[in-house]
């Protein structure tokens, strides 16, 4: 192995730098996991503690370096036992990384059931929606036009939020990823007043009107009738069935049909 640094006895070699670099990673990211609770004291003890031991090994001080691995082996136990939850999350942390999902796609990911059954459970009650959904860029000036909700997507929220009675059901709903940006958007409208000989609604007008200038998906639920719409690229596409609205939304949006390690991570740690 060619040695990068030699200064007196001390050589550094690209293992040494790679070691230090993946230590340095994985401090970093349980720290992370446990910033702002109780155990981010008790992990930067841990660390002198851990770090005091090294010096005394290095050093050859034997009863010093004994007494600190003690102490480090029975703080490592209690931090695993009393913190369980900050592991957990740093475990769906390493699960949702890129680097992760790059080994392990499997299993659907549920933005698109959760988006498609809502859509029709709404429409049985022809309660009115409107949900945009983001693909690349944002649409941060829609975004601040309502309220700011920054929530993981659920059917029980979405269905919440569109409520006739709820004071958010007016206006849109913007998602990207898995998650609910805002609520009650202001949309701009279409210019176009029918499509295909049908006379356009405001839901419908501001649906495609989004639609027309930003690289976005509407699901438009009306009020009037309790059918289901899309708006993609200026055009509409009415009277979806639910298989047509889902195979529509895995087919033509980056939230379809990935779980990765985050799905299973996740799930491992419901069952516990």
């Amino acid at each position: 192995m060619v040695d990068l640094i030699k200064i007196g006895f001390l050589t550094v070699t690209l293992v040494d730098i790679l070691d230090i670099t993946l230590v340095s990673i994985i401090i970093y990211k349980l720290f992370t996991a446990v910033r702002g609770t109780i155990a981010a004291q008790i992990f930067i003890g841990l660390i002198i503690v851990l770090l005091l031991s090294f010096l005394a090994q290095a050093a050859d001080l034997k009863a010093l370096g004994w007494l600190l691995k003690l102490i480090t082996d029975i703080w490592v136990i209690a931090f695993i036992i009393l913190f369980q939850p900050e592991i957990r999350r740093l475990l769906v942390m390493l699960g949702t990384g890129p680097i992760a999902r790059m080994f392990l796609k499997t299993g659907h990911f549920d933005v698109t059931d959760i988006l498609t059954d809502t859509a029709f459970e709404l429409a049985q009650y022809q309660h009115g929606a409107l949900i945009v959904i983001v693909r690349s860029a944002g649409i941060k000036y829609v975004v601040e036009t309502g309220e700011v909700i920054n929530a993981k997507m659920t059917k029980n929220l979405l269905k919440s939020i569109f409520f006739p009675r709820s004071p958010m059901h007016d206006g849109a709903v913007i998602v990207k990823g898995n998650l609910i940006e805002a609520a009650r958007c202001t949309l701009p409208l279409s210019q176009l007043s029918t499509y295909e000989g049908l006379p356009l609604g405001m839901r419908h007008k501001a649906g495609l009107g989004i639609s027309e200038i930003a690289d976005v998906i509407s699901i438009i639920v009306s009020e009037e009738t309790g059918g289901i719409s899309i708006a993609d690229k200026g055009k509409l596409i009415r009277g979806l069935s639910r298989e047509s609205l889902r195979n529509y939304l895995n087919k033509n949006t980056k939230i379809s049909r990935e779980k990765g390690f985050k799905g299973i991570f996740e799930q491992f740690i419901k069952s516990k």
